[in-house]
């Protein structure tokens, strides 16, 4: 296992460069001019010499090298003076957004626990609601509480979130004003609270409680349907029947030697899922205000701040590699019958 987890490193890092140099090229292509946002009484010397302050000015493969650069040498430098204390970047030029005219990764480490408190929290949510339903579903096939689950997860399947989003705030936001049964929700994200005592806490559950409950909806779907679909395989196996047959009961049967083997490829599901729930909540942030990475990035494209929008969709691409290497892996752990070496 372990040499295939660094092989699988190794091929991992000529494919981001790929990924990277892609995006970069189809970024170029894309309509729109940073110094569009530039005020009128701006003399064209002066904007020209904006343009090559930000290094457009340079060829296309010139601009990546130096992306590269930043990115993969004075980036990590800057992480290591920030942890041990040391000067390794003193002075060396990072990735700076044209829109703030400040360092990339400092703008995206700010969003980052924004997007995470929402999307993390969202994705367990979804976990512990959907094992359950799909486990019971299968056990009761065909019964009115399964129907029911296939029901409410095509629903969670068909409606995209951009919809959900705004339903919520009417409901919990706008008709639960009128109402005494109904929660008032805040809309909007605040995300300059600070959580400090069991009130600050509360208003942060508050908050958080509808952009979770769209996210979470949506995986829920999702993962109850696998769940179902692999407990059905496992059922008609016959060590089940031999399991019965053992006069095992039938609590430990499906909880114990059933719900293993299925979790085998939900668990692989779920790994791979997460990079995607990332771009779900980019919907999501837009629709509650969350000052995320999600917003981060659409704020970025509409303002033609290249620097960003390529540095966000690169980390996106390496959730994406990263998440499948440790589905692989966790196949391989949870199955013994696969051997990768």
């Amino acid at each position: 296992m372990l040499t295939y987890a660094t092989r699988r490193t190794i091929l991992a890092i000529p494919t981001l460069l790929f990924i990277s140099f892609v995006i970069f090229m189809l970024l170029q292509l894309a309509p729109g001019d940073p110094m569009a946002q530039v005020p009128l009484t701006v003399p064209p010397d002066v904007k020209q010499k904006m343009r090559e302050a930000l290094g457009l000015g340079a060829p296309p493969l010139v601009q990546y090298w130096k992306w590269l650069v930043q990115v993969f040498w004075i980036e990590p430098q800057v992480l290591i003076d920030w942890i041990f204390g040391t000067s390794l970047a003193e002075g060396k030029l990072r990735v700076i957004s044209w829109q703030t005219r400040s360092p990339v990764m400092d703008i995206i480490l700010q969003r980052i626990p924004q997007t995470l408190w929402v999307v993390g929290v969202a994705y367990v949510v979804a976990i512990l609601i959907a094992l359950p339903i799909g486990v019971y579903s299968a056990y009761r096939q065909y019964s009115v509480f399964d129907q029911a689950g296939t029901f409410v997860t095509m629903i969670g399947f068909s409606i995209p979130p951009f919809f959900t989003g705004p339903l919520l705030i009417v409901i919990f936001s706008v008709i639960s004003l009128e109402t005494w049964w109904l929660p008032v929700l805040p809309s909007i994200y605040d995300t300059t609270h600070v959580v400090k005592d069991w009130q600050s806490f509360g208003f942060q559950v508050k908050q958080m409680t509808m952009p979770v409950m769209v996210l979470a909806f949506q995986i829920t779907a999702q993962l109850s349907r696998y769940m179902r679909a692999s407990m059905l395989d496992n059922l008609g196996q016959d060590y089940v029947r031999t399991a019965r047959a053992k006069g095992l009961s039938e609590a430990v049967v499906v909880n114990v030697h059933v719900l293993r083997n299925s979790m085998i490829p939900v668990i692989t599901v779920i790994a791979l899922g997460i990079p995607a729930i990332f771009g779900g909540a980019i919907i999501t942030e837009t629709v509650f205000k969350v000052n995320g990475i999600g917003q981060l990035l659409l704020t970025a494209l509409f303002a033609n701040d290249l620097p960003m929008v390529m540095t966000l969709t690169f980390i996106f691409a390496v959730l994406i590699v990263v998440f499948n290497l440790i589905a692989d892996i966790l196949y391989g752990l949870l199955d013994p019958r696969i051997r990768y070496d």
